[in-house]
């Protein structure tokens, strides 16, 4: 019983976490463990994390600007699956393109037609 207890108390303190704005992810951080991976050779090292700054800020200004028009159980789903295990937060660093990408998927699934 404790278990689901603290279960209920973790998950209640997450949809309030995501309630009312997007959560804070460290753009430079993420980037610089991205542009490592994503490295473009012709474009080099500078504007392969520029590139990425720039489309982790436009996805973090958008974010902002709509999060209380997205659904919450979007936002809660979505704000997960970008966070992941904290034990994996050293390898992949949360992303705001990639939370923005999850909640527009989420808004499309509604809606395709039902089978």
């Amino acid at each position: 019983m404790l278990v689901q207890f603290s279960m209920i108390a973790l998950t209640s303190q997450l949809v309030i976490a995501v309630a009312d704005q997007p959560p804070k992810f460290d753009i430079a951080r993420g980037c610089k463990v991205d542009s490592a991976s994503a490295f473009d050779p012709k474009a080099g090292m500078d504007a392969t994390m520029k590139r990425c700054m720039d489309d982790e800020q436009h996805a973090k200004d958008k974010l902002e600007t709509q999060w209380l028009g997205f659904a919450n159980a979007d936002r809660v789903t979505c704000t997960s699956e970008a966070i992941g295990n904290k034990a994996d937060a050293d390898v992949t660093p949360p992303s705001y393109v990639d939370l923005l990408t999850c909640i527009e998927d989420q808004q499309l699934q509604r809606k395709l037609p039902k089978n």
